[in-house]
This record gives C-alpha cells, structure tokens and sequence, in this order.
C-alpha cells in the first residue's frame, strides 16, 4: 500500500450506519464553553485509523455532531502549526519517550496559511497527569511574537483577560527556566467536530501529518501551504502500521458521552497513543542514524537530540 493516505473505501467491518439509535442532530451546537475555556481538563483517546473506515465513521458522527466552524468546506478542514520547545537535551520529549507519569509540552500555535501580523497565536502549556490532560492558553497577535517576549514577558501588552495574563506569564516562567528554545514545527490538516448535544465532546481527524526541524523563533505563513520541505509522519514507519492513515482523536471530559463509547466498540477501534513531537523526534533522530530497542528505549551510545 502507498505510504499516504489514500482515497477512502467501505470498510466491511463497520456496521450498517441506518442501524444506530440517535437523538436528531442539532442546526447548531451546545454552548461549548467548556472547548473555549482558557484551562481545560480533560480526557483524550487516541487511534490510529486506516483510511477506508473514516467515511463509515463520519458517516455514525453525522447523528451526534456538529461541525466544528473553524472548518473549511463540505467535510470541516483547518491547517494547523505548531512551534515546538525543548530543552537543549530533549527532555521533554524523553519524557514522552519513557512513558513519565507527568509531564508537559510547550508549544505555540497557529490556524491558517494567513500570516497576517493581526491574526492570533497560542501560547500552550499542555500538562499529562497519568491520563488527564490539563491545557492552558494565552493569546497573542502574530506580529508581537518573537524571542524576545518570551524572554521579557513584563514588555508583553496585556491580553485578553487577567487569566491569560498569568498563563502566558507562567508559560515563560517554565520556558526560561527550563532553557527550551524552539526544536520542531509540527504540521497538519484537522477535520473538526463538536458533540451537537454535549457541553464539551470534540472529534478530530488528523492528515497530512509533516514536520521540519527548526531553530528559530517564527511560524510559517503562505509558505506552509506548498508543503516543501515538510516530512510526512503519518505513513507506515511514523505510525508503526503495515499502513498509512488517519490520527484520530476523542475528547471529553469525565462524564464521556455514551455514543463516543459506543463508536469505539461498534468500529472496534483500539486506543494506541500518539504524539506528533515524539513521532517527528524519533523519525529525525532515525533520519540521522541513531537506533532504538523494540521496546522503544534508545540504543545508541551517543545523545539522540537533534
């Protein structure tokens, strides 16, 4: 099988879609703050998912979601980017790597190919506690990101609200701190959806999974949008599959809606995990050849960061 994400098929496994019982789809959805909080605690479950089953599951969201509004088009699609920091030896990423109990993820985020200087990043600060995430946000315009802001937060302009104020302060703080400094940028296209009858249910379907190492402290514009340069990571070897597919997503807070329940059974999907920054750590350090053991742990007697 090719080594991207080909055109969907029927898969024979999925069930027949006119036999789910569902309550009637909503025009719009609920009021979702829960989704535009700026700390939000949740659960999430990942799975890795071949391409010719994601129409027979749209096609079960259709009864449960709404579409995400970020969306563009008949099927609600987004470029997203997003600045990864580390620390000069990667230890955030080893984290990921050696399974830690807690551990977090800097990052900074972009929507669109629009780099226009008005337009908003996200400054993220997103902490896994065993298996509940707590996610932390603060927004700022493009044109006042750089290096220096984050080394001099007191010159920052005030943000939205007190509590965005604090979060891109505490963003720094751990930044500084730590020493990270930007190592990858991670880029893909989300198809995005919201429980239509749930205060806080969201679906993603991830492609065109690609990264590019960086040093610098700047987001790509237009330029994302031709793909150059970018290394794909959602093929055969990224994903650890015979195939290449879709990084597929559920997320809910602890009273999970029934029907996510449900969609996982019915499609027998199986939880796997995946982490994009770990994915495209691990493939550049094979790119530049260095080994792992089958049960992930580094081999090679030199540091594997990049």
């Amino acid at each position: 099988m090719s080594d991207s994400a080909t055109t969907p098929s029927t898969h024979p496994a999925a069930a027949d879609p006119a036999a789910v019982t569902a309550p009637p789809r909503r025009a719009t959805g609920p009021s979702r703050k829960g989704a535009k909080d700026i700390v939000i605690e949740r659960f999430e479950q990942k799975f890795v998912m071949h391409p010719r089953l994601v129409p027979q599951v749209r096609k079960y969201l259709e009864s449960f979601t709404v579409a995400d509004p970020n969306g563009r088009g008949d099927i609600p699609e987004y470029i997203t980017t997003t600045l990864q920091l580390d620390t000069p030896t990667m230890d955030l990423a080893l984290a990921k790597e050696r399974k830690c109990f807690a551990r977090f993820k800097l990052r900074v985020r972009t929507y669109g190919t629009d780099s226009n200087p008005g337009n908003p990043v996200f400054f993220e600060l997103k902490r896994k506690i065993g298996v509940v995430i707590v996610k932390s946000r603060a927004r700022m315009k493009r044109g006042q990101f750089g290096a220096r802001i984050i080394q001099h937060p007191e010159e920052a302009p005030m943000l939205k609200s007190a509590k965005e104020n604090n979060n891109f302060i505490e963003f720094c703080r751990i930044t500084r701190t730590i020493g990270a400094t930007p190592k990858m940028l991670i880029r893909y296209i989300r198809e995005s959806y919201f429980g239509a009858n749930d205060d806080y249910a969201r679906i993603t379907f991830d492609r065109r999974v690609s990264y590019r190492p960086t040093r610098e402290w700047r987001l790509p514009g237009e330029e994302v949008a031709d793909w150059k340069f970018w290394r794909p990571m959602d093929t055969q070897t990224g994903l650890r599959r015979p195939y290449a597919g879709y990084i597929f997503e559920l997320k809910a807070m602890r009273d999970t809606p029934k029907w996510m329940l449900d969609l996982v059974r019915r499609f027998n999907l199986s939880n796997t995990g995946f982490c994009k920054y770990a994915t495209a750590w691990r493939l550049e350090t094979l790119f530049r050849g260095f080994q792992y053991a089958d049960g992930s742990e580094p081999v090679t007697t030199s540091p594997n960061w990049i």
